[in-house]
């Protein structure tokens, strides 16, 4: 038997896994199933995610469960003006040996993780926002000279506030266009919350346990680049990445007269291992156009910015990329 034909199979053992990660998860994260999605569709591409939202949504309790269902080493960073580079990185110490030699010893920061939580990324300075940066594209951080590989996998996890600016810092447009996805966590509906109360002030509550090991992870992203992707498919991505840049003879007008800077080729491949992921997530054997209506605003949001009169006269990325799905994608954007 072939490796094209074990794929179906493949496939079908590990979208029954994830359904009971995706189960465990929902037990302790009520009524968020998008969020859980689009989280564990980052983590089977091989991606980080920013988790946007509102003080008390249970974006930290998602990440945390995460790791504990998926079976990764979990280090938390609570980001504030005073952290340093070495707080995460980690630095060299000199030390006195029993024989009374001395000589340098690197003691691991937090990063050595599987799945860093970046709590309020964007209250730290850029210096040290900065420090992630290799981390999250290259998986090994420099260190006095030395490059140390980092545990595999190697995941980010950022939250941050989108209200509370004072004291905070903007993330670099290079550092956003290393998440590979932005994820909105919004606020829940009436029935949600009542869903919620009632399940988390009682005497027990829900605990999450592994359903997922590291390694099964990492195998697991591998079964993800296998899966195919049809031309249409690609080349939707194609239209709707190059119709947001605004210099492209393909944007639409609104693209045109309110975006100062699109998404680079990142964004494409973004798409093209978050619709696979999302596919699995959902039991089929291939994405299709539906798979990237709906990732559009998580790929494309954070790698895209407004020009000074669009923001001033009210305009919303959101509905500027909703503009271009509609465009380019009219049927899928529909339904």
């Amino acid at each position: 038997m072939t490796e094209t034909e074990d794929l179906p199979r493949d496939v079908e053992a590990l979208g029954e896994r994830l359904a009971a990660a995706q189960a465990m998860i929902g037990r302790r994260l009520i009524g968020q199933h998008e969020v859980v999605e689009l989280s564990l569709a980052a983590l089977l591409s091989g991606g980080h995610a920013l988790l946007v939202g509102l003080p008390g949504l249970g974006k930290t309790r998602l990440v945390d469960t995460l790791g504990t269902v998926m079976g990764l080493v979990t280090h938390r960073v609570q980001f504030t003006p005073d952290l340093m580079p070495a707080d995460i990185l980690g630095s060299e110490v000199l030390e006195t040996a029993a024989d009374g030699t001395r000589g340098f010893r690197f003691i691991e920061g937090p990063v050595f993780c599987q799945l860093l939580m970046a709590d309020e990324i964007n209250r730290a300075s850029p210096r040290t926002q900065s420090a992630l940066l290799q981390a999250m594209q290259e998986r090994e951080v420099s260190v006095a000279g030395k490059a140390r590989p980092l545990p595999q996998p190697f995941h980010v996890l950022a939250t941050q506030n989108p209200i509370e600016q004072e004291g905070t810092y903007p993330l670099p447009e290079a550092q956003l266009d290393r998440f590979l996805l932005q994820i909105d966590v919004r606020y829940p509906s009436r029935e949600v919350e009542r869903e919620i109360i009632l399940a988390t002030t009682g005497v027990a509550e829900a605990e999450a346990e592994p359903v997922f090991t590291a390694e099964e992870l990492l195998a697991a992203q591998r079964l993800v680049r296998r899966i195919p992707v049809g031309d249409k498919v690609v080349d939707l991505i194609l239209d709707i990445v190059r119709a947001s840049r605004p210099e492209d003879e393909t944007a639409p007008d609104i693209v045109k007269e309110t975006v100062a800077w699109g998404p680079g080729p990142r964004a494409a491949q973004a798409f093209m291992l978050a619709a696979r992921a999302r596919a699995l997530l959902n039991g089929r054997l291939a994405p299709s156009a539906e798979d990237v209506v709906a990732l559009a605003r998580p790929v494309l949001e954070h790698r895209m910015a407004l020009g000074f009169a669009a923001r001033a006269e009210g305009h919303r990325l959101e509905d500027v990329i909703a503009a271009v799905v509609a465009a380019r994608a009219p049927s899928a954007a529909a339904a």
